[in-house]
């Protein structure tokens, strides 16, 4: 009796890596304009910034059903799925936080900062040999962090939403690093460059 073993073909890492760098970039893009109009209109929560708060979660669940996609057979799928569930979670208590005010829009926000940082940095610890991690690892502590300061803002007599927009901001420019960092690593491998 013949035994096949099947294996993942070696390009799969590359596919992965390959497919992660281009979302990254596409999730700073999203993040710096995102962050620019949010700050323009931080001042209190009318249409536009309302609509944005909405649509940044559930931007993230859109992103993480395409790294899912794309990392299907990776350790890192399952805690993608918990993203997914969270970030619809929060997009949903978005929805009511907006008609209650900037303290309320500031605790869904920190809730799902805290969770969903979480979430990032177990992602990106099992993703550490793809490379380029290390600023995945850091944004999902710093979210984690960040959430507990919008608790805090949310208490604050004249709450903003521009902190906000600095911490999408920050989240795009470690999207972008991240992004770069796989770039170099998939054109040493392959001996060109990028």
């Amino acid at each position: 009796m013949t035994t096949t073993t099947v294996s993942a073909p070696a390009s799969a890492p590359a596919t992965v890596a390959s497919a992660l760098r281009r979302l990254y970039l596409i999730r700073f893009g999203f993040a710096l304009i995102w962050a620019v109009v949010l700050f323009l209109t931080a001042s209190s929560i009318g249409p536009v910034s309302a609509t944005l708060l909405v649509i940044y979660p559930l931007f993230d669940v859109g992103a993480a059903v395409v790294d899912a996609r794309s990392s299907r057979a990776s350790r890192s799928a399952l805690g993608l799925y918990v993203n997914i569930a969270i970030s619809v979670f929060a997009g949903v208590g978005l929805v009511f936080a907006v008609t209650s005010g900037i303290p309320g829009v500031l605790r869904v926000w920190g809730a799902w900062a805290v969770v969903a940082g979480l979430v990032q940095l177990i992602v990106a610890l099992r993703r550490r040999d793809l490379g380029g991690q290390w600023a995945m690892i850091a944004s999902g502590s710093i979210s984690a962090l960040a959430g507990i300061s919008f608790f805090r803002q949310a208490a604050a007599p004249h709450s903003s939403l521009s902190n906000l927009a600095g911490y999408a901001l920050l989240g795009g420019i470690f999207f972008l690093v991240s992004a770069l960092r796989l770039g170099h690593n998939a054109s040493r491998s392959t001996g060109g460059s990028n």
